[in-house]
């Protein structure tokens, strides 16, 4: 390995830098492809390919290199944190305003809905209770779910964090009625 590298490691060198001004850093990936390459020797699959391998090697260590230097600006120490208890105030103001929407859609939709999502029925037991087949409850409620999707966006802007609402503001007069109504039940 040690004669196939020193016949590649000056190409090696002027293809790294190309892409990186920093002549030590040069040194150093050049050296780092050294080290990778002699500890995976054993996935060369044939001599006549160590060239190509060399630089795919070369490249990925390059990419690495400037994935880790990508710099992040602190956050400040005394950067307010959303606190839990607003988090879950929105939930209550946001879990009040549900209730108007869900009766904006049409029956088929809302009950199923509210069968399956608010009073906890399986599936199969809003299907049963309401006679349908299987599939035909689960597209009621899936349908319900996109309807009501569509109602709330339309209603409110949402404020998402690590998956959580966190915050929203009504931008309809129906939504900022209700959100005003249930603010004050909460506050």
């Amino acid at each position: 390995m040690l004669a196939e590298w020193e016949s590649h490691k000056q190409q090696l060198r002027s293809y790294i830098a190309r892409q990186i001004s920093d002549q030590e850093v040069v040194e150093d990936i050049l050296q780092e492809v050294f080290i990778k390459a002699s500890d995976n020797l054993q996935q060369l699959k044939a001599k006549g390919s160590l060239r190509s391998w060399l630089y795919t090697i070369t490249r990925n260590t390059i990419i690495d290199y400037y994935r880790k230097r990508t710099n992040y600006e602190e956050l400040p120490d005394d950067l307010a944190q959303e606190s839990k208890d607003l988090i879950e105030q929105n939930y209550k103001v946001l879990s009040g305003c549900l209730r108007p929407l869900l009766q904006e859609l049409p029956d088929k939709y809302r009950i199923p809905l509210e069968l399956s999502e608010l009073e906890g029925m399986s599936q199969q037991d809003v299907a049963t209770s309401l006679g349908l087949s299987l599939s035909g409850a689960k597209s009621r409620v899936q349908r319900g779910r996109a309807k009501l999707r569509e109602l709330m966006l339309a209603c409110c802007e949402f404020e998402m964090s690590k998956g959580e609402i966190t915050d929203f503001t009504p931008k309809s007069e129906t939504g900022k009625k209700c959100y005003d109504r249930v603010r004050k039940r909460y506050t």
